[in-house]
């Protein structure tokens, strides 16, 4: 099997529980895993699984609705993307930067959805 990476794909969106990270919006970072079967393999663009489709799709995701947990993102990115294309398999895992509870220092917060076929 084949797997095609999109690493640190930005995508604004205004996901969040707060109501100004609503309001404000903010750039959230996708790892995306694509098993792609044998997709690609005669060279052509129009056999392949497109990943310029793919990072259109998930910004479509992101603009369609705002969600207020990552997970729940996450796993809207991972069912779009199944559907959307020919797929064995996806990961997707979305992260937060600049998320600190109660003032302590947090690189970034992260979910992971995975789906197969």
């Amino acid at each position: 099997m084949l797997t095609v990476e999109l690493r640190g794909l930005e995508v604004f969106g205004r996901h969040g529980v707060g109501e100004q990270e609503r309001r404000d919006g903010r750039t959230f970072l996708y790892d995306i895993e694509l098993g792609v079967g044998e997709a690609g393999l005669s060279d052509r663009i129009e056999e392949a699984v497109d990943y310029r489709r793919v990072a259109a799709r998930v910004q479509e995701v992101s603009d369609g609705r705002q969600f207020q947990l990552l997970e729940a993102l996450a796993a809207a990115v991972a069912e779009a993307l199944m559907a959307s294309f020919p797929l064995e398999r996806v990961r997707v895992r979305v992260l937060k930067r600049g998320v600190a509870p109660a003032g302590l220092a947090v690189e970034y917060t992260a979910a992971i959805a995975e789906r197969a076929r």
